[in-house]
């Protein structure tokens, strides 16, 4: 009822829904973005003059069209990627790769695992026990995901070429987390936000939390008073033995690209590349406190071009 109410006082809050749809397809990036940034953010987007952090992220999506960044964000493609450059001891191994979902023989597949699709964001489905997985369940979820081009949504083009799979990998989990509630097994997100090769703050998350927690350091693994989309935790998470090692890999994939989010997990002491993204929440995540998106947005120098300058 809250959301009905919500739209009913401002009927853009739909555009975003209908979006994803695809009803808006016939619309051009620049016009679609402006009129989702003012829904989502409150205010106009400035693609002229970009100050802000999102506006910045804005402005890649619609400019910085480097061929390359569609085998990064394919979840599938980038994994030789990752591994050509740092190696393939940091790839979480894949069990299987499909077309279709009817393909996959489960009884192929190893009591636990995850089945994720190549081309989007929430097409996750983690299996802890073979014998309670709901297949139909499962099916319905993944073929949902395998219709939908993800570009169209946030209008984030390395995915509008991208081409579908299903693919399986090895089910990873800490040691450590083995006694928790199956809401709480969750592995944690360490996401370095890179700006040309340099690594400048890690966001550590939890995002399949019940109640996700994120917390913002900077490069010495001081606390910083920023936040995004979820609270702080109320205790801060203990710096990880790793930390430094993985700064240098995320130096090392970011280098030349005006901004990269390059995410780790570190299981039971072992590093594994996770996601390579190009827009943290897609530019649409409030920051607080405000002058913190301002000063995010500095550290963006905004290519002339995709394979040159900056402005």
């Amino acid at each position: 009822m809250g959301d009905i109410k919500k739209i009913i006082k401002n009927p853009l809050l739909l555009f975003g829904s209908l979006g994803h749809r695809g009803f808006f397809n016939w619309m051009s990036d620049e016009q679609y973005l402006k009129i989702l940034y003012k829904t989502r953010m409150g205010k106009p987007l400035n693609l002229d003059n970009p100050q802000t952090f999102n506006e910045k992220l804005q402005w890649l999506k619609l400019y910085d069209h480097n061929p390359e960044y569609t085998t990064m964000v394919d979840k599938y493609a980038a994994k030789k990627w990752v591994a050509d450059r740092i190696g393939g001891e940091y790839i979480i191994p894949t069990l299987g790769v499909w077309e279709h979902f009817d393909d996959i023989d489960f009884d192929k597949l190893p009591d636990q695992f995850v089945l994720k699709c190549n081309h989007d964001s929430g097409g996750l489905v983690i299996c802890r026990n073979k014998s309670k997985l709901d297949i139909n369940s499962a099916r319905k979820k993944i073929n949902k995901c395998l219709k939908h081009n993800y570009y169209w949504g946030n209008r984030e083009w390395p995915y509008k070429n991208v081409q579908p799979c299903i693919i399986a990998e090895k089910y990873m989990e800490d040691t450590a987390s083995k006694n928790l509630s199956e809401s709480e097994r969750c592995l944690t997100d360490y996401k370095f936000f890179c700006f040309n090769g340099i690594p400048k703050i890690v966001y550590i998350s939890k995002d399949h939390a019940s109640e996700p927690r994120t917390d913002f350091f900077d490069m010495e693994y001081a606390h910083l008073p920023l936040r995004m989309r979820d609270p702080n935790s109320e205790t801060p998470p203990a710096k990880p033995n790793n930390f430094g090692e993985m700064k240098e890999l995320a130096e090392v994939l970011s280098k030349g690209i005006p901004f990269l989010r390059v995410d780790f997990y570190s299981v039971d002491g072992k590093i594994y590349a996770g996601e390579l993204t190009f827009y943290h929440c897609s530019g649409f995540a409030p920051i607080f406190p405000k002058e913190w998106e301002v000063k995010l947005g500095e550290w963006i120098e905004l290519p002339n071009s995709a394979w040159g300058g900056t402005r």
